[in-house]
């Protein structure tokens, strides 16, 4: 039987601007929607970016940007204490206007600087907070000072709390997921001689690769992917979760069989983040082929000699090749019941030799090339023995 269709006589003319909020594109993609449909009506708004705020160190970070032409202004991180004009924000509590930039002439900053001279005069900056608590910031730049008129300021407003939903609900997709994986991993904290200090360290240890291999260019790395390889590093090995005690916490070498078993934690970690994800309604989730890249292939090696798939050299995803470094690097200087800890320049050396065949060289050299960085994060994420008190 054939119905025949009404005309929809003009119901559907409308194009929604925001069409791309409801379907599962990236990120920076919904931010770029959101810029357009906003520079409809108010068309000096020439920048749109977003900081992340990590506690544990200070640091804001870039994090997403949407701005015609060039953004010099990616990879950077400063800590919130050193910037006192922003800090004032969180403690007035209320968004700033900045009507002329002009008035950070003087300021030392990278960011100010930067900002300053892509001709930006205006600023209007809006705090986000996730659950209570303060995760970032959004500006808002246009190369037109101030004041603006009340009803564009109620229009910033507006579009102020539309992107932090957006990005705060992305940003608490990733947290969910990872905290639901970390949650089934710290069920086996005393099973795992890991600490929670090592993941803390090579978490940073992988950021600070990616951050120069994005600044030098070696690899296509924005800031939303390396703050995904940052939050995602620590889960690596979700999969230890399936071993049992007999070869998690065997004292000797393990038998052949025994390494074999070992080995699957890779796949089995992969298989444990399809059903977390399924289970969370997560699948769609930006970034979600990171999260099973570093899982699944952390122990490839360059020459294909690793597992599972014996991959070979640029087929082993970025994200993998960094936290194998990363991880390596941290287990040879961390103090361990089954052998001496290695200084980092025993640790850099053995690194070196084996780059190319076992590691990445690229991944190696960005390491070594953050020396100092290393050192100040193997000074704030101590092992807890390393600090505990005497007696």
């Amino acid at each position: 039987m054939v119905t025949e269709q009404e005309p929809d006589n003009g119901l559907y003319e409308h194009a929604d601007p925001l069409d791309a909020l409801s379907k599962s594109v990236p990120l920076d993609s919904k931010l770029a929607s959101i810029h357009e449909a906003l520079y409809a009506e108010l068309d000096f708004v020439d920048r749109i970016s977003v900081a992340a705020y990590d506690p544990a160190t200070d640091l804001l970070k870039t994090f997403l940007a949407s701005s015609p032409g060039r953004n010099d202004l990616v990879r950077y991180e400063a800590r919130l204490s050193e910037s006192p004009s922003l800090a004032e924000i969180l403690r007035v509590g209320r968004p700033r206007i900045v009507n002329d930039l002009d008035i950070f002439r003087t300021a030392k900053h990278v960011h100010t600087k930067i900002i300053a001279e892509a001709g930006y005069r205006y600023s209007y900056t809006f705090p986000m907070y996730l659950n209570g608590s303060f995760w970032g910031f959004i500006f808002f730049n246009s190369r037109t000072p101030g004041p603006l008129a009340g009803p564009a300021l109620r229009t910033l407003d507006v579009y102020a709390h539309l992107i932090s939903t957006v990005v705060t609900a992305e940003m608490l997709a990733v947290r969910i997921l990872a905290a639901a994986v970390k949650t089934a991993h710290d069920m086996v904290h005393y099973r795992d001689p890991e600490t929670g200090a090592h993941m803390d360290r090579m978490a940073r240890y992988s950021r600070l690769i990616a951050q120069h291999l994005a600044a030098t260019g070696t690899a296509s790395l924005d800031d939303a992917m390396i703050e995904r390889i940052f939050e995602f590093a620590p889960l690596h090995d979700i999969g230890k979760i399936a071993l049992p005690d007999r070869i998690l916490l065997k004292p000797g070498r393990l038998s052949d069989v025994e390494r074999d078993e070992m080995k699957q934690h890779t796949v089995r970690g992969l298989a444990m983040i399809e059903a977390i994800t399924h289970n969370f309604g997560l699948e769609h989730l930006d970034g979600l082929d990171l999260l099973r890249h570093i899982a699944e292939s952390h122990h490839e090696k360059m020459d294909g000699s690793g597992y599972p798939n014996g991959l070979h050299g640029r087929e082993i995803p970025i994200e993998a090749r960094i936290i194998a470094v990363a991880d390596v690097f941290d287990a040879l200087t961390s103090p361990r019941p089954y052998k001496p800890t290695w200084s980092n320049d025993e640790a850099y050396a053995w690194l070196r030799k084996l780059a190319r065949s076992k590691f990445d060289e690229d991944c190696v050299e960005a390491l070594i090339f953050n020396a100092k960085k290393v050192k100040e994060i193997q000074a704030q994420f101590q092992d807890p023995a390393a600090v505990a008190p005497p007696g």
